[in-house]
């Protein structure tokens, strides 16, 4: 007596033996890749028309295939697919569903001359390429929260720190365009990639080709792929795309984690230079008085679980020779999982970000005259003193200061002649913050004019 055809596996004739039930369950990647279900149906929708126009199948077979393919995304997308026992996979699934609804001598003919491997390749190019997308949509909403923040609060003046000792007076919005910077690289990479895994493997076979001569072109046309995947083999096995998207992923997240480790430390009482929103801060459950930073903590550790589904799947991609072997389906999960974390890690940093409460009083009560002392150097060079000189000479007066337990702007003239005959009376001029910051005004500097630069070219680029 013949199996029912719900119960066939794609691959079974050739086995007439049972399957461990425990295999069935490791096999199985359902739970996981019926995430896919979009594009599956996509792509089994353009390689249905790729068979008719070659007249593998009819017309009316080619429409009869696209009504039950809209029919099984329609069930999806409501919420109402049901998969049954033997749905070891996305394909699986939606050919077993789909030959439910229009009968099986039709479906049945949709796999002619191509393999789940080219299959699985197609479904997963083209839901990273469509997810990254979404992706970028957030990123240059961070972007432009970043940007609006800095233009608004553009001379709030507050210590830079090298080493995370006091080092140079900076505008608080240049540290906000760093991290700006920073996100708009990740923007640039994502963008990149997607152009660059955005070719069509569908037409290569399970490793050697269509026998049926599809039009891979159309394929790529039809699913918006720019190009096609030159080499069977190549097309089939091919994850860079994959490792690329999860590198994206773990900089990108590194990026966050600075940004969050940058606020941990200014939101502490020891500098008090920010305060987050209460919408993302938690108490204590001991100390009545607390407000931690669980999100910026939270950003912070799960940089470390989207390095380790970068690390999990290239240890697992290492060691798979030429084509496609079952060890590809652990390319799937860690991706997902990255994915997942990325968009809400993005989300809840421009929340954070655009919530956040500054303290400029406090950030101001943090400068002091030594972190002038550059700029006193600097003053000596303007008046002929080559610079290693001049270094040495600020260097003591910072001494100087340091000993007598005052601001360096609490020295006079005379003290400053003392250590070099060239300082006059303009030197006083030297302890003043705005001033030095403005000075650093070649592009990429903190003055008033070069941030507002920094902030016009991105607002350019984000429209």
């Amino acid at each position: 007596m013949a199996t029912a055809p719900a119960a066939r596996k794609l691959w079974g004739g050739r086995f007439s033996g049972k399957t461990d039930p425990l295999m069935e369950k490791f096999n199985a990647s359902i739970s996981f890749d019926s995430r896919f279900f979009k594009a599956d149906v996509v792509g089994s929708k353009a390689y249905a028309k790729a068979l008719a126009r070659k007249n593998i199948i009819t017309q009316d077979e080619c429409d009869k295939l696209q009504e039950g393919l809209d029919a099984v995304l329609k069930e999806w997308e409501a919420g109402q697919f049901v998969l049954q026992d033997g749905d070891e996979d996305i394909h699986t699934a939606n050919e077993r569903r789909l030959g439910e609804i229009i009968g099986t001598h039709i479906s049945g003919k949709l796999h002619t001359g191509r393999s789940c491997n080219d299959q699985v390749a197609t479904d997963f190019r083209i839901w990273v390429r469509d997810e990254a997308r979404k992706l970028v949509i957030v990123l240059k909403e961070l972007i432009a929260a970043a940007v609006e923040r800095a233009e608004s609060e553009i001379d709030v003046i507050m210590p830079g720190y090298t080493h995370l000792q006091r080092a140079q007076p900076i505008r608080w919005s240049h540290l906000i365009l760093a991290h700006a910077w920073g996100w708009h690289a990740d923007c640039q990479r994502l963008e990149q990639l997607i152009s660059r895994m955005n070719l069509c493997p569908l037409g290569s076979g399970a490793l050697a080709g269509n026998p049926f001569q599809i039009d891979r072109q159309f394929l790529a046309d039809e699913l918006g792929f720019e190009g096609l995947i030159p080499n069977s083999l190549y097309g089939v096995s091919d994850r860079d795309f994959v490792a690329e998207f999860l590198f994206w992923a773990s900089l990108t997240m590194v990026h966050i984690s600075r940004f969050a480790e940058d606020l941990i430390i200014y939101s502490t009482a020891e500098f008090g230079f920010v305060q987050l929103a209460d919408a993302y801060s938690t108490g204590s459950s001991l100390m009545p008085q607390k407000k931690n930073p669980d999100s910026l903590e939270l950003l912070r550790g799960k940089s470390g679980r989207v390095y380790g589904d970068l690390a999990g799947f290239m240890m697992a991609y290492k060691g798979t020779p030429s084509t496609y072997n079952k060890d590809l389906q652990e390319d799937k999960e860690p991706v997902f999982d990255a994915y997942d974390t990325l968009m809400g890690s993005i989300q809840i940093t421009t929340g954070v970000l655009s919530t956040l409460t500054i303290r400029p009083e406090r950030m101001r009560a943090a400068l002091s005259t030594d972190m002038l002392a550059t700029d006193l150097a600097e003053y000596l060079v303007r008046k002929g003193v080559p610079f290693r000189e001049t270094h040495h000479i600020s260097g003591e007066a910072v001494r100087l200061a340091e000993e007598r337990k005052c601001s360096m702007a609490d020295l006079t003239l005379e003290d400053f002649k003392k250590l070099h005959p060239s300082f006059e009376e303009d030197v006083m001029g030297v302890w003043n913050y705005e001033k030095s910051i403005d000075n650093r005004c070649t592009p990429g500097g903190t003055s008033r004019v070069t941030v507002q630069a920094q902030i016009d070219t991105l607002k350019a680029w984000l429209q």
